[in-house]
């Protein structure tokens, strides 16, 4: 007595599978040392240089972008206000223009900075990340 088995068919149709190739070669590991250096560039005593302001900036929210990912993924506002509270204190940064004038801009980069680094304490506090040395 011979059973029939239905043929194989793919999970993800063409377009599909297109869509996740793409996702995962966007996908940046998270890089809890090169978080470490950016913050320490923007925060030490030595104000970062006018022409290195923006790419500052860039990285800035790029950890901010990640942190902020990695904490909705597994639901940490839910169950922490703290988190909660540092999610939508970086989303506010995030979301704000680079102000023109140098010392604004160097101010601005800080609170990114800060954002970044208080953020990151609290994912490595309740085990959502592993915290850099």
């Amino acid at each position: 007595m011979a059973r029939t088995v239905p043929p194989w068919a793919p999970p993800l149709d063409g377009d599909e599978l297109q869509s996740v190739l793409s996702a995962v070669r966007r996908w940046q590991p998270f890089d809890g040392v090169a978080l470490l250096d950016d913050v320490g560039a923007v925060l030490d005593e030595v104000v970062p240089s006018e022409e290195a302001l923006e790419d500052h900036a860039v990285r800035l929210r790029g950890h901010l972008m990640q942190l902020v990912a990695i904490a909705v993924a597994v639901e940490v506002g839910q169950e922490d206000t703290k988190a909660e509270q540092l999610i939508e204190h970086a989303r506010r940064l995030r979301a704000e223009d680079m102000p023109g004038d140098h010392r604004q801009a160097v101010g601005h980069l800080r609170r990114m900075a800060w954002s970044v680094d208080l953020l990151h304490e609290r994912l490595g506090a309740i085990k959502c990340i592993r915290e850099a040395a």
